[in-house]
Parts: C-alpha cells; sequence; structure tokens
C-alpha cells in the first residue's frame, strides 16, 4: 500500500484546513479527507472557495472533522453540493454544532448576497452565496458521531479512527489514524486546532505518545499569549473602557471565546470587580452554543445546569432588539460575533460604534490576515463595511489571552510528549512566520524531518506498507 497526503488548505495560512489521505492498494484508491473548512481572511484566499477541487468530490469516501469552527468544517455544503456523498465522521458535540453553524453560515450568505444585490455594490450581477440553507441540509444528514477514544475502523479495516480531546472548543478532536498495511502498521496524527492547557471551561489537550506522521497547528507558533491572570487584565480592560462612559464591544467567536468570557464576566461581577451593568449576548448562534454544553458535560469542565447564567445578563436574539442596541448610549457590554468581524451582527454594531470616540471595541481572539479586526488592530483609521468606509474614532483593545488557541509554550508542551519525535513532521495552520519559527525550534531540538508545506503541495507518506 502506498499513502499519499495533498495539503488542500491551512498551508501557509490559518484557515481553509482541508488535507487529503488517498490509500493506494491493489490497483484501487481510497479517498479521505481530513477537515474541510472554508477559507477567510483576504481576497485572494476567499477566491479559492469557489475554484475548483483538485479531485472529484464523489470520490471522497469521508471527511473526518476535528471540529466545527469554519475555517474546518465551512465547505462541506460546497463539497456536498459538487457530488460528495460518503459519511462525515466528527465528536457528538461537533455533530450538534456543526447544525448550528453551517446553517448560520448559509443565512449570513444569503442575506448578504441579497443585501448586495439591493445595494448595488457587488461585482457579481446576481451576487450568489457559495450554498444555502438548503445544501446544509444534505450535509447534515450525512454526518455520525463518533465518541472519544472509541476506534472506528474505515475502509474495510484499511484505516482506523480514534478522536481524543483537543480542548479548543466544544467537541474538538485531535485525529489519530493508523493506517494498516499489508505488512506494517503506521500512526499519522492530526492535531486540529490545539487549546489551551489550565483553560477553566474546557479541559487540556489529550496525550498524545506516538506518531509516525504528524501534522500539528501553528497559529501562536511564535509566541506566547499566556495572561498570567487572566481576570484581572479582564477586569482592568471593562473597568478602563466603561470609564470612558460608553459602550465596551466585545468582537467575540460564537463557538468558545463567547461562553469563556460570559464564564469570567459572571465571576468578576459576582466579586464586585466590576460595576453591575447590563451585559448583552447578541449573537444567536452563541446562545445556542451556549446550551448545549449541559447536554455534554464530559466535554468540558463546568458541569450540568445553565452554567453562564448571571444577573444582568440579556439574550438578544431578535433582530429587533439587536438594531436597539446601535442606540444605546448608556454604559454597558456588548458580546457579538464573529470574533474577526468578517460578518454577522457584529459587523452592524462597529458601523455604529466605531465613530464614537467615548465606546471601545475589544477583540479577544486571533485576527487573521485579511480581516476587519486585523484591520482595526493594524490601526487602520477607516474600516470599509456595506460599500462604505467608517471613520475609527474609539478605542480599540486587543487581548491575545482569550484566545482558544495553544500558544508556543502550550504548542511545545503538547509536542514534547512525544517520545520518540515522529519520523515526519508537517507544520500547518499557521501564517509564515509562525509556522517557520516553530518548525525551525523543532529541527534545533532535533526532530528528523520538519517541514512547511505549500498550497497544494501533493506528499508520498508511506510506500510499499
Amino acid at each position: 500500500m502506498n499513502v499519499h497526503l495533498q495539503f488542500l488548505g491551512a498551508a501557509h495560512c490559518v484557515t481553509g484546513s482541508k488535507y487529503l489521505l488517498t490509500l493506494e492498494s491493489a490497483g484501487a484508491q481510497h479517498r479521505v479527507m481530513v477537515d474541510c473548512g472554508l477559507f477567510q481572511g483576504f481576497k485572494e484566499l476567499r477566491l479559492r472557495n469557489r475554484e475548483k477541487l483538485p479531485l472529484a468530490p464523489a470520490d471522497v469516501e469521508a471527511v473526518i472533522l476535528t471540529h466545527a469552527h469554519l475555517d474546518h468544517s465551512g465547505y462541506l455544503p460546497k463539497l456536498v453540493k459538487d457530488g460528495f456523498r460518503g459519511r462525515i465522521l466528527c465528536t457528538e458535540a461537533t455533530a450538534d454544532l456543526l447544525s448550528i453553524m453551517l446553517l448560520d453560515s448559509a443565512k449570513l450568505q444569503e442575506e448578504e448576497a441579497a443585501y448586495a444585490n439591493q445595494k448595488g455594490y457587488s461585482k457579481h450581477h446576481p451576487a450568489l452565496p457559495l450554498y444555502t440553507q438548503a445544501d446544509v441540509a444534505q450535509v447534515l444528514a450525512l454526518v455520525e458521531s463518533v465518541a472519544y477514544e472509541a476506534p472506528l475502523a474505515l475502509l474495510g479495516g484499511r484505516l482506523t479512527l480514534t478522536f481524543r480531546d483537543a480542548g479548543h472548543i466544544l467537541g474538538s478532536a485531535i485525529a489519530e489514524l493508523d493506517v494498516q498495511g499489508e505488512h506494517q502498521r503506521r500512526h499519522l496524527v492530526f492535531s486540529g486546532d490545539l487549546g489551551r492547557y489550565d483553560n477553566p471551561v474546557l479541559h487540556d489537550p489529550a496525550r498524545v505518545a506516538h506518531a509516525d506522521v504528524l501534522l500539528v497547528e501553528s497559529t501562536y507558533g511564535d509566541r506566547n499569549t499566556r495572561l498570567a491572570d487572566p481576570e484581572t487584565v479582564l477586569a482592568r480592560t471593562v473597568n478602563e473602557a466603561l470609564d470612558r462612559g460608553g459602550v465596551l464591544l466585545i468582537a467575540a467567536f460564537a463557538v468558545g471565546r463567547t461562553q469563556a468570557l460570559l464564564y469570567y464576566l459572571k465571576k468578576l461581577l459576582a466579586a464586585g470587580r466590576i460595576p453591575p451593568v447590563p451585559v448583552y449576548v447578541d449573537s444567536p448562534m452563541a446562545l445556542r452554543v451556549a446550551d448545549l454544553y449541559p447536554r455534554h458535560p464530559a466535554a468540558h469542565r463546568l458541569g450540568h445546569g445553565n452554567v453562564f447564567d448571571f444577573n444582568g445578563l440579556h439574550l438578544v436574539a431578535e433582530a429587533e432588539q439587536s438594531k436597539a442596541l446601535n442606540q444605546k448610549t448608556s454604559l454597558g457590554i456588548i458580546l457579538s460575533a464573529s470574533g474577526m468581524c468578517t460578518g454577522g451582527r457584529i459587523v452592524h454594531h462597529l458601523h455604529h460604534r466605531l465613530p464614537r470616540p467615548t465606546d471601545t471595541v475589544l477583540l479577544v481572539g486571533y485576527q487573521a490576515e485579511g480581516t476587519r479586526g486585523r484591520r482595526l488592530l493594524a490601526g487602520e483609521k477607516e474600516i470599509k463595511m456595506f460599500g462604505e468606509l467608517v471613520p475609527v474614532r474609539c478605542r480599540v483593545e486587543h487581548l491575545d489571552g482569550f484566545s482558544a488557541h495553544a500558544d508556543r509554550q502550550d504548542l511545545l508542551r503538547w509536542l514534547d510528549q512525544l517520545q520518540p519525535p515522529p519520523a515526519r513532521t508537517f507544520v500547518v495552520h499557521g501564517e509564515p512566520p509562525a509556522a517557520e519559527d516553530l518548525a525551525a525550534t523543532l529541527r534545533q531540538r532535533h526532530w528528523p524531518q520538519v517541514e512547511v508545506p505549500e498550497y497544494l503541495e501533493s506528499v508520498q507518506l508511506f510506500e510499499g506498507l
């Protein structure tokens, strides 16, 4: 048996995760895709979503998902639309999240296309979504949930999949794949996105002791972002924002980040470390995600019940309620998505809040190149949205330490468990400086073969197994 791997995304960038594994045996080819994400950020990246894949989707027998974030799952409806009819395998919590996230993604695309057609600012006539809610329904019919630590045989026993907790978001997983050849067995590990150690909400990333071939993410491969005391840092940021006399607008991912912030805000309010101002969660997706935590108590540290509720918390579900918040000038905190300010209700809030000197915008996660969040972080004085330039007069703050991604020291702590090191390591899901820095560190530690792959690069992993 020969085994090949092609990098269809998350190579020299942090988005569009897609890896194609091909097993050749007795003249037959079996294809499995690990992750199936949307490209986000720069236009040149987003355009890849509309390019043809270098394979027929109908030839893929299964898709293995490490987690539900759209840069890992958001291309699934397009894959199914183009002919994929195989199995979609993920953890139980990821299966629940997919139905929320993919439908939301499709709904936003439909709304944005309709708005662009109404306002006439799209270069395409008419503007069309990449996929629709009807396309998502076809995806969900193919999803199968797999428990953590429960090996699943695929491709007639040629491949065995085991998910282990990655600690990144609810349901996130490290995907371990055992390849059984005629003569030998080899072990592939896809880290997916790894979480942080000592996270108060999620478990630590699971230990992996052995890999012949490893794909490891490198989002923060070049820097440490851990906060020694996140509660104190968040309390100071909130108090400084409210002292300005305006609203604190927090751009937070609906899955993971919003729930972690609610955990901290609940503690700070209970301890009297921040004033008792109203807290608005203006993300229908975040509300639906929060409801999943009691359904999956083993996948996090918080236990059962309504783990995020507290006095002063307002859940904003309806669009009219969201629009009303744009008129709010009294003290308050608004959490809205998306975390990189690329779509969703946060864009409407930014449209109103950026010009206001008394307001503060807080970015609490990784901001990919080409996103509005990255441009705000870079200090741009005008941000384009809805076809117009909006002046940035508010205060912009950034707290990296609340990211759901492992930072450099977390990554190295997880990697150090692999003894001996893998025979071959691919550093993926990182912008070039981060990926190259982590790769250089592993080479300095005498890891045998460490590579930073190119987009669409194809490599042979094993020959004559």
